[in-house]
């Protein structure tokens, strides 16, 4: 067996509420929980496993909210009390890691640090463990925030995009350079004119530093959540972490910290990436048949069907005849048929369906 680095920590935010993937996910099974890629096994899941051949298990962290904590605990048996963290409200990403280093700061103060979002797809396990690898032995040589960033394979306008410095960094690994820009969601034109240049990569969301770096940076970018923070323990009394989370600004580690600090590295990985936001993001990471279908999940048999997403039961069979360009999902008690264009209609779709069972318990 492998020996792994016990220095080596994982902080997976799994605090997100999204319902774009409407049936198949809701308030009360966000996607995370749910296995969108028909692997057998959750986003969570996946990420948490994929952590594992780097990281001791027990010093793999869950941050999310006191509503999923016994999915999280029903998903990833065994946990210690330490490893599922509970935020009393939700502030974005930057608090959620604030929360976390705090407590690997009373475990570890000499900590390297990854944070990963538990919603994302990764395609290529051996290429993920050697790109994590190389990040964590820079971030442990350097006082670098070292980031992730992915080859776009289209102008992905739901993406964030990294501009790199040109010349590679004197000295280290040649895939390694230094960041200049952060652009959040760029128009089309604009992300097709990133893509054309070379100079973009797609940000990851998965960021490694060691853990003096990353207090630091909280210190010095945002100060109001370090001084609140970086005093929380395990012990913390619950009343105290609600009056920290209450007084806590709602911020994005990108935004508060990221696109201003000035020792922020980027790695170019060599494994495939999605976030999985959308049904379309879905549909661009599956397979596809020869007629352009993308079927996700289920025993599916198509007749004269093009460019659809299609996520049914793993137990059920279909046939699906003469559709093009269209979503195909099954819920636990709901089936969503409607046109891809249409996905912006999700929560419309999803408020009469409660409506309509409102009407029939009537």
């Amino acid at each position: 067996m492998k020996r792994l680095n016990p220095n080596n920590f994982c902080i997976i935010m799994a605090g997100g509420f999204g319902s774009r993937f409407w049936p198949l996910c809701s308030v009360d099974k966000p996607k995370q929980f749910v296995d969108l890629m028909g692997t057998g096994e959750s986003l969570i899941q996946s990420t948490f496993r994929r952590f594992e051949s780097v990281c001791p298990r027990e010093n793999i962290i869950i941050v999310t909210t006191k509503v999923h904590e016994a999915q999280v605990r029903r998903q990833i048996p065994d946990l210690l009390d330490y490893q599922v963290l509970c935020e009393p409200f939700r502030r974005n990403t930057a608090p959620c890691i604030a929360y976390a280093a705090s407590i690997v700061a009373t475990i570890n103060p000499n900590a390297n640090i990854i944070v990963t979002p538990s919603d994302h797809a990764i395609f290529g396990s051996a290429e993920f463990e050697r790109n994590i690898t190389d990040a964590i032995h820079m971030a442990d040589q350097h006082d670098w925030i070292l980031t992730l960033g992915a080859r776009p394979v289209n102008p992905n306008i739901k993406y964030g995009y990294i501009q790199l410095r040109e010349a590679n960094v004197s000295g280290v690994d040649s895939k390694i350079h230094k960041a200049i820009t952060f652009v959040e969601k760029p128009p089309y034109e604009m992300a097709c004119k990133f893509i054309a240049s070379g100079e973009f990569l797609w940000n990851t969301g998965i960021f490694v530093w060691r853990l003096p770096v990353l207090m630091e940076a909280f210190r010095k970018h945002l100060p109001l959540i370090a001084e609140s923070f970086f005093e929380l323990s395990l012990d913390t009394p619950s009343k105290k972490l609600k009056d920290v989370y209450t007084q806590a600004q709602t911020i994005s580690v990108d935004y508060g910290i990221i696109e201003k600090a000035d020792n922020v590295y980027v790695l170019e990985s060599e494994f495939g990436w999605s976030d999985v936001e959308t049904w379309d993001s879905l549909y661009m990471a599956k397979p596809k048949d020869p007629s352009g279908n993308a079927i996700a999940s289920g025993n599916v048999i198509t007749y004269d069907t093009h460019n659809c997403i299609i996520h049914l039961n793993p137990e059920k069979y279909a046939v699906i005849q003469g559709l093009e360009d269209f979503i195909v999902a099954a819920g636990p008690n709901t089936l969503l048929i409607c046109r891809r264009e249409q996905q912006d209609q999700l929560i419309k779709f999803n408020s009469d369906i409660e409506l309509l069972k409102s009407q029939k318990k009537q």
